[in-house]
């Protein structure tokens, strides 16, 4: 029934909704020993008032979403040594919402995928899910990734996230959250879901992606597991784009 909401006119947005506030690099050179655990034990009180903060509600009189989610976006610059704090100060938050109107405010300003530059990525992911690898919510589970052609990714991405908050993948609490990383020679959509070892879920979630995203049959889809990727990144960056 929450689907039918979704049909409501999109505005393009201004790419001053979203700014890049540095280009991937997040170098501390500066600042004594005591300083840097200062500012550690700061970060962590940080993080711990924001975990502590109020869920999202709908307004008066807005269509509820099954499942409140949030938006977050990250870049870097490619070929850099990446490690899992430069992941944590890359990503950023771009807010949640708890309704069919919350979410077309949000969107509606947002960039789209087809006009992000470099190495850029949009995440859609439940409240209190991080688009991390190693987040409780999503290390036993694993993702459908399909690779597009460039010119393709806006529409997909809305297509994708329409699809998820309207719950048409009919999985239950599976879905974890969406990913479309823009890359130079291609885009990367992804889905991620927590079960990785529940073949019918998966099976079910890549049939519907097939459908939503009126793919050709000769698409070619790959499921990988978070626990391949992380044993596959051999300490590198969880980076929830990155195949």
């Amino acid at each position: 029934m929450t689907q039918v909401f979704f049909h409501f006119a999109v505005c393009f947005p201004t790419k001053s909704s979203l700014k890049d506030d540095d280009s991937g690099d997040h170098d501390q050179d500066q600042g004594s020993p005591k300083d840097s655990e200062k500012e550690k034990t700061e970060d962590e009180d940080k993080e711990q008032n924001s975990s502590k903060k109020k869920m999202v509600v709908p307004g008066a009189g807005e269509h509820p979403l099954q499942y409140n989610y949030t938006f977050w976006y990250s870049r870097r610059t490619p070929g850099r040594p990446a490690s899992t704090q430069s992941y944590e100060q890359n990503i950023k938050q771009i807010g949640s919402f708890a309704s069919v109107e919350q979410f077309w405010r949000f969107y509606s300003h947002m960039i789209r995928p087809g006009d992000l530059t470099g190495h850029s990525d949009f995440h859609l992911f439940k409240e209190g899910i991080k688009p991390m690898w190693e987040d409780d919510a999503n290390k036993m589970g694993g993702k459908w990734i399909i690779r597009l052609r460039k010119g393709l990714a806006s529409r997909c991405w809305e297509n994708l996230i329409l699809a998820m908050l309207g719950e048409q993948f009919m999985v239950g609490e599976e879905i974890c959250g969406a990913v479309v990383s823009v890359r130079f020679q291609e885009d990367i959509i992804s889905i991620w879901n927590k079960t990785a070892s529940d073949q019918a879920t998966t099976a079910r979630i890549r049939d519907t992606l097939r459908r939503v995203l009126n793919l050709p049959p000769n698409t070619i889809m790959e499921y990988k597991t978070h626990t391949d990727s992380i044993k596959y990144s051999m300490g590198r960056l969880p980076w929830s784009g990155e195949c």
